[in-house]
């Protein structure tokens, strides 16, 4: 019950507090200083307070695209064990409706953007389906790897496994992993070298221009799902380097804690120091993920052996 708990708060207030750690850290790299950390919990609370704007155009799918993005990524949030091997949501294949409920996100969100009737937004929608797609066998390969040794399909069972044996100290295959799951991260959030969060550049957006319609309330939703899936993949991304310890709720909080800021400083300097790759290359960049994640699946079949 105690790790249900503090799960959930670290749910509430981890994931905006994250986003604004990231933007410090690239205003620092700027040298300049840059908003507060709590900056994008000022943003929404000031989004909340607002009205939202819709076009005549728009149906229900527009007004619930935000919301059905934000239910999915936070029933998502409970599947990923963030104090330890535990998670709220813990089951034999829940690592299938991980990724079933992140795509369903993903799904409406670009259904809303379409929605608009704007075609700008439809080319902002179709690169972010086509960038996606291009990116889940990835993901399934990386989760494929984490689940190999212990023979289960849930999170729970395979992060147990990893903190029990030393993680990539003795499974070089999870390097590999962790690598491409890297690459899965920046494409699915639109980070650099995918996509600029910042940019203004209206014929080089992908994520941003799916979310430009929104407003008040509900671009406060988009903003929260958002740092949401940022937080629960970056969590993935910390057990895959770091073996969480499970039984100890405190130490596997303080080491998720430092684990998911050194991933934000990660961020932040890598968007610093790296413009985002030509549009062309993205799909390169994409199948080499999915090439290192396949390289670790057969060194693991080989350890096994």
């Amino acid at each position: 019950m105690v790790e249900v708990i503090i799960h959930i708060v670290l749910l509430i207030f981890g994931p905006l507090t994250l986003l604004g750690f990231i933007d410090r850290v690239k205003s620092r790299a700027a040298r300049r200083a840059g908003p507060p950390i709590l900056q994008r919990w000022y943003d929404v609370a000031k989004l909340l307070r607002k009205g939202a704007v819709y076009s005549r155009t728009t149906t229900i799918f527009f007004k619930a695209g935000p919301m059905v993005a934000l239910a999915c990524t936070a029933i998502a949030a409970l599947l990923v064990p963030l104090t330890g091997d535990k998670a709220p949501l813990s089951f034999s294949g829940d690592i299938f409706l991980f990724s079933g409920l992140l795509v369903l996100g993903r799904f409406a969100m670009l259904l809303a953007a379409m929605d608009t009737g704007s075609a700008f937004e439809g080319m902002g929608a179709s690169r972010e389906a086509a960038f996606g797609a291009m990116a889940e066998p990835a993901l399934f390969l990386v989760l494929l790897v984490a689940t190999m040794p212990c023979g289960d399909a849930s999170f729970s069972t395979a992060f147990s496994q990893m903190a029990d044996t030393g993680g990539l100290t003795r499974d070089p295959g999870l390097l590999l992993a962790a690598i491409a799951f890297g690459a899965f991260l920046v494409t699915d959030l639109a980070r650099i070298p995918i996509d600029d969060p910042t940019t203004h550049l209206e014929l080089t957006m992908i994520h941003e221009v799916v979310v430009l319609d929104h407003s008040g309330p509900d671009l406060a939703f988009v903003t929260i799902g958002y740092a949401l899936r940022m937080w629960i993949l970056s969590a993935i991304f910390v057990h895959l380097l770091i073996p969480v310890p499970s039984g100890a709720p405190l130490l596997a909080v303080g080491t998720m804690l430092a684990g998911q800021f050194i991933v934000a400083i990660g961020v932040g300097i890598t968007e610093s120091v790296i413009a985002r790759l030509r549009m062309t290359r993205i799909p390169q960049f994409l199948i080499a993920a999915s090439v290192i994640a396949a390289i670790g699946i057969l060194v693991q079949f080989l350890g096994v052996a």
